[in-house]
Formats: C-alpha cells, structure tokens, sequence
C-alpha cells in the first residue's frame, strides 16, 4: 500500500518561495558604462598687461595687448610687427584673420595687414556665405577687398504698419535707421542688429522693430549675438536672452546659468557654446553647464575674449590666457592617470601615502595627523583593484601600504597603540608638525634606535581606518601570511581598547583626545554629540575582529556595546545641526564604518538596525552625489543609489591635484536641485571641476576653498571610488581594447614633486 504524503498547508508554501525571493540577492541599480568622455586639461599663460583679444589663425593664436598683436608660441608672447593703428578687435571668418575698430578693417596677408576700410567698425559676422561687417549706422558686405554699403537706392522701409499707403509703399518724415550698431549677426537666413537693449531684424530692406512676438530680452543692458542653429543667444548683464522663431525667452541663474552678467559668446566645438564673464567663464552645453575660474582654469576671472579650436579654448583675461583642452578618457584611464601621479610626484613613502606642501620653494611630503586614514584609502584601493583585476602590480602596492599599516602599530611599545604618523630623522624634510588633535600640542616620541619619531594622540578616525581598511585588505588582497598579520593587527588594537574600558590609553597613560568609545564619555554630557559615529565604529571594530579572529571575548564586546545601546544610537549618527558645528570628516568614518560592520554582520534583526542608520544618512549626503556615499549605499541595500550621477562625479574631477583657488559663493545658481534636500545648509553641490582635489571626507557643498597653489592632495579618493564602483559592478570595463583610452603618457610628469625619499627603510613585518 502507497502511502501518500499529506500535501503542505498553503501559508507555509507562500512562506517558503518568499523567504526563497529574499533570500536572492535583489539589485535596483543598473551598472554604468564606462564610456569615452571629453576630459579637460588646463593650462595658464600669464601677460603683465591684459589681454582684450585673442583669435585663432590656422595653426596660430594671435592675442591683442595693449593695441599691440602678438602671436602665443608655447607660455610666451612674440610681439608681430606692423601692427595696425586703432585696432580693438580679432575675429576669423572663413580662415581669413580680421581686425577691426576705430580705426577700420584689417585683413591678416602673410607678414603683413591689407587695409579694407578706414572708418570705424563695430562688428563682423558670416550671412549667407559672405562676410559682413557694421559701422555704428550701416551694414557693408565684404566684396575682393573693399566694402559695399548694402542700404537699397531708396534707403530702408519700417516695420510700422501705420507707416505702410494702401498700395504699399510707405511715407516717411525720416529716414529709417539701422543704428546705433552695436553687434551684426545672422540668424534663420536673415541679418539681427543689436541695438543697445533692442534687437532688430533686416528683412530685405524692411527694418523690422517688431520681430517679437512673446517675451522680451533680460535686460536693456545688452552685449553680444551668437547664432547657434535654432536659437540666437544675446548677452545681458541679467541673463541671456533667447530668441527662438518670434519667441525671445530667457536663461538665468535659476535656470543653472552660473553668472548671469555675461558678454562674450562663442561658439564652441561641440554643439556647445562659450560664455564670457567678469567672473569666469562657462560652457553651455545641451544638458547642462560647466563653470571655468581663476585660479586653475584662468590666470583672472575677467574675460575679455574667448576663441575656440579644434579640441581646444583659449581664453582671453586681464591676467594673460587660459588654455582649456580636451582630450578623450575613460574612467579606467583616469585611475592610470592619478595612480601615475601619486608615483612620479613622489607622494609615495615607506608604504605611506602623503599630501605635498610647498617648503622654501620645493615641494614636500607632509608628515601629518592622519598617515594612517590617508594611506587607509590608497590600501583600499589597490585591494579592490588586485580584486577586479588580478594584477600582481595592485596586490604589491596593497602589501607596501598594508605593512605600513602594520608598522603604525608596532612602532609604539604598547601592543595596540597606533601611532598617527612616523618622522623620519634622517631622511624627512620640512616642517615637523607642532599641533595635534584639537589644537592641543603634538606628542611625538622617539623610537629606542633614534631613528624615528612616532605622533601619538591617536583618534577615532585614525583606528577605523585601520579596520577598514585592513579588514578589506585581509579580504580581497592578503595571502595567508597576510591573513595571519591582518587579524593579528586587528586583535591587538581591538584588545587593547577593550582592555581599557573602551578607551585609547595613550604614552602618558591618559586617554587620547578623541580615542573614547566608552559609556562614561558617549553616553553622558560631554561625549553625548559623538555617541552615534563613534558607537558605530566601535560596534563595526569589534564585530570585524570577530568575523576574522572567531575569538569569543570580542564577540562579548560587540553584545555589551549593543546592551548599552549602541546599536540603537546609530540610527541618527549623522548631524544636520547647527550647520556650524558638522564635522565633515565624521561622514567619512561613518562610512568606513558602515563599510566594515555591514560586511560582515548577518543577523537581520541586528542588520537592519545598521540598514537604517544607513539609509537616514545616505539620504542627507544624497544631494551632494559624492560616489563614496552613493557606492557604499548600493553595496549594502541593493537600492537604486543614482548610480550615473556618482559616476559623472567622476569624470568632472580635475587631472591637476594642485589645490588651487576656487570660488563658487558668488554665482547666480545657488540652488537645490530638484528631487533634494538640503539638511546641512548646502546650497548646491558643486562639481569636482568647479574647485580642488580633496581627499575622502570631501564635501561637495563647500563653495570656496584653496590654499593658493601651496599643497597637493593625494588623489586616493577617486582611485578608491572608482575600484570599489568596479568591484561591486557598479562601473563596467570600457568596452573599448584602445590603449590610449585605458591608459596615460605620463612621461611629462617626470621630476615634478618632492625628491625621492633617502633615509633609512621601514621594517618589513613576518
């Protein structure tokens, strides 16, 4: 007899295939194509007097200083001789060099200029294949070598209907006018004057005042004509205008035009269009626009003139010329690029990864608070990058920086006590940094040999770093030697803060100034602020020296942490308020931290605990669409992270790591992008493009910013960024095999930073 099996209750069948659809791995987010983009170069040509105009002619650029022309060969100015008199402006139409002003049109003629016309001239343009040109009253067009005044026999009709007889011809007290001329242009097949804030139409020989039929320009305050397809753009002092058909509409700041008080317009090579400002200059494109200023993209904010090239704008100030250049990248060929530089700029030392200062003139590597944290970065992603790639280049860097990891440990003679730095006596040049955590006096101590100085006062920011980083390390990069090293490091940092009540005893015996994860400082007045982040690095310490040592006792302290309600204390880590007192390096150890924790914690009651702390900050770092914050966010939930705006982030940064000036407050398009929130008081999030090279805690809401030219930022924010966007398919593999696309020459970087390191080399550790 067939026994048959009792069939299974309906509510345990759905119970079953949802826990099986949970327990699949859902992704909302789409991978980004690492795609060929156009990345910007930039170069500055600095002139004692201002530059007003610049032009290209063929394969030269020709500038106007002073009424004199020059031609730019190479960073200098060569003076051109026979220059003509009374001459304010260049301009090129149909390969043929024009200059013009009061004192009439000049033609360039191999080695010397053929004068066309004596009176003055106000403006040139190209109009149905010929060349015009406007005096301050006529238009003329350009016919051999002399000028044709084009008013018909019988002078020209007006627009004004009460002007026209009923057959059609027209009675008038007084002449019609094409003036005062200010600029020419032709747009839909017919010729646009402007006119100081009016613009007008010549229809044949009618002059049409009244070619608008809805809208009106910005302002009266009117500067320049550029036509560009379906649209002729105007300049104004409070915005463009924009006339399209018999429609004139308007671009300002709230639009996203960054300076609103703008003058010259240029077309550019792209289907784009170039915007002269008294405060920098602008790129319009279709989708968006890009902000160029002093001090790295422009010697001066003041443009006088903007000329564009073939992969190229040059860029006219009162200060000399800014040569922005173009040049077709991927994002992997952007990682070669700073990993070349963090090599030929010598950023490199015993492992270590340093920030360059100016010294007496020469280039140096800082000895700083933070070796630990900004090597950390640097460790992390070379580990995401052996990785992806299995390239045994990446695993050795990743072991160079691990054993410098190692070394902040066991240079003190506390088993547990990090150092934040290593000086070297014999081989370390500049400035021994005198301050340490808040202001107070460094601690250095010497090592037993003399060799070495050691900075104590080590901070919460300097140990997660160890643990992220490491931790990831012994993951991802670590042979089983390694392994063994990388627990071994975690468990006597871990150990000893356990050891002393959750606190970093430092040299003296006194807890260091921000080592404290204890309930005595987090859970009463005086830690109370910082009981959320610095909880949430103890919980992600402990718990990851557990996953990796399996050892009990660590366990227990990740339990007694969460009995203290330190789980709990997470959800609202991150502060909003006042604005004034954020810390913005707080994010970045938060983010190391939830990096760590949610790697290896599985317990879903315990998880989800951790998943909304991490979904409330994400949600107020989102508006700044820093890829840090978005990559670790779409690692841990599986949620939609907007993942092709961190990917843009990207592309915008700057391939010059120099800390240049920057300034943003002054732009007209300080606001919140639609679909944000600004809950630190940010007014926008400004693009990487738009200010300096910063390391991991950057903040894209910062609008100033520089410390002019005198330090250079390891760029390791981006290598992280973009390996761990790798590693966790965020980013995919350029699909393209062209090896000029996926790498950089980096020969002209060459003897650029500090010298090479001499003194004495860092212990390897077994």
């Amino acid at each position: 007899m067939i026994k048959l099996r009792r069939p299974l209750p309906l509510l345990l069948i759905l119970h079953l295939v949802i826990s099986s659809l949970q327990a699949q791995e859902v992704k909302l987010w789409k991978p980004v194509k690492d795609e060929v983009f156009l990345q910007e170069r930039s170069q500055i040509i600095l002139s004692k007097l201002p530059v007003s105009q610049i032009a290209l002619h063929g394969e030269k650029i020709i500038a106007l200083i002073d009424h004199e022309i020059y031609e730019v060969k190479g960073s200098h100015f060569e003076k051109q001789p026979n220059t003509p008199n009374g001459i304010s402006r260049l301009n090129t139409i149909k390969n043929q060099l024009f200059a013009y002003g009061s004192g009439g049109l000049f033609i360039a003629a191999e080695d010397r200029w053929k004068k066309i016309e004596n009176g003055e001239i106000t403006s040139i343009c190209s109009h149905l294949g010929d060349v015009y040109a406007s005096s301050s009253e006529d238009i003329f067009r350009l016919e051999g070598d002399r000028l044709v005044n084009i008013m018909p026999a019988g002078g020209y009709l007006s627009s004004d209907i009460t002007m026209v007889m009923e057959d059609g011809t027209q009675l008038l007290a007084d002449p019609v006018k094409l003036g005062p001329i200010s600029s020419i242009e032709s747009y839909a097949g017919t010729l646009h004057i402007l006119r100081e804030g009016q613009l007008v139409q010549l229809a044949g020989n009618v002059v049409n005042e009244h070619l608008v039929d809805w809208g009106n320009l910005p302002s009266k305050n009117t500067r320049e004509m550029l036509s560009v397809g379906s649209r002729l753009f105007i300049s104004t002092d409070r915005g463009l205008g924009v006339l399209r058909g018999a429609s004139m509409g308007v671009i300002k700041g709230s639009d996203g035009l960054p300076i609103e008080n703008t003058r010259q317009l240029t077309r550019g090579f792209d289907r784009d269009v170039w915007i002269g400002t008294d405060r920098g200059a602008i790129r319009m494109l279709d989708d968006g626009w890009h902000y160029f200023g002093a001090d790295h993209w422009l010697p001066d904010n003041h443009v006088n003139s903007i000329a564009v090239g073939t992969n190229a704008v040059y860029i006219a100030t009162d200060k000399g010329i800014g040569v922005i250049s173009y040049e077709p990248f991927t994002l992997l060929k952007k990682a070669d690029h700073y990993e070349q530089w963090l090599e030929k700029w010598e950023h490199k030392r015993l492992g270590f990864i340093h920030t360059l200062y100016d010294y007496q003139g020469e280039w140096v590597r800082e000895i700083s608070d933070n070796d630990g944290s900004h090597t950390a970065s640097y460790l992390t992603a070379m580990s995401y990058k052996y990785a992806v790639t299995g390239d045994q280049a990446a695993r050795k860097e990743a072991a160079e920086a691990f054993q410098a990891m190692l070394w902040l440990e066991r240079v003190t003679p506390i088993d547990g006590l990090i150092a934040r730095s290593i000086w070297s006596r014999q081989g370390d040049t500049g400035r021994m940094g005198q301050r340490g955590s808040g202001g107070l006096p460094a601690k250095w101590n010497a090592t037993p040999d003399s060799l070495w100085y050691w900075k104590g006062d080590a901070s919460s920011d300097e140990v997660i770093a160890h643990f992220y980083s490491v931790s990831l390390f012994h993951d991802l990069a670590a042979n089983e030697l390694e392994k063994e090293l990388a627990k071994e490091h975690m468990r006597r940092i871990t150990g000893y803060i356990m050891d002393n009540n959750w606190v970093l005893i430092d040299m003296d015996g006194q807890p260091t100034r921000w080592g404290r994860w204890n309930p005595e400082y987090l859970l009463r007045p005086y830690g109370w602020e910082d009981r959320g982040v610095n909880g949430l690095e103890a919980l992600a310490f402990s718990y990851a020296t557990y996953a990796l040592t399996g050892e009990e006792r660590f366990k227990k302290g990740y339990h007694q942490l969460i009995d203290w309600g330190y789980a709990q204390n997470t959800i609202r880590q991150k502060k909003t308020f006042p604005p004034s007192e954020i810390a913005p390096w707080d994010d970045n150890l938060a983010f190391e931290a939830y990096n760590t924790l949610l790697r290896y914690e599985k317990d879903p009651a315990r998880r989800s605990v951790f998943l909304r702390s991490l979904e409330r900050t994400f949600e107020i770092k989102r508006m700044e669409q820093i890829p840090w914050f978005n990559f670790s966010y779409a690692a841990f939930t599986g949620n939609d992270a907007e993942l092709e705006v961190a990917v843009q982030h990207l592309r915008e940064w700057t391939l010059d790591c120099i800390e240049h000036n920057y300034q943003n407050s002054h732009r007209d398009d300080l606001f919140v992008s639609p679909g944000y929130t600004s809950y630190e008081g940010g007014l926008k999030a400004i693009s990487p493009r738009e200010k300096s090279v910063s390391r991991g805690a950057r903040r894209a809401i910062v609008l100033d910013g520089g410390v002019n030219g005198k330090r250079i930022m390891e760029p390791v924010g981006f290598l992280r960024d973009y390996w761990m966007g790798r590693y966790y398919g965020f980013i995919e593999e350029p699909e393209t095999a062209d090896k000029s696309l996926r790498s950089v020459d980096a020969s002209w970087m060459t003897n650029k930073g500090a010298k090479p390191y001499t003194g004495p080399g860092r212990p390897s550790f077994k």
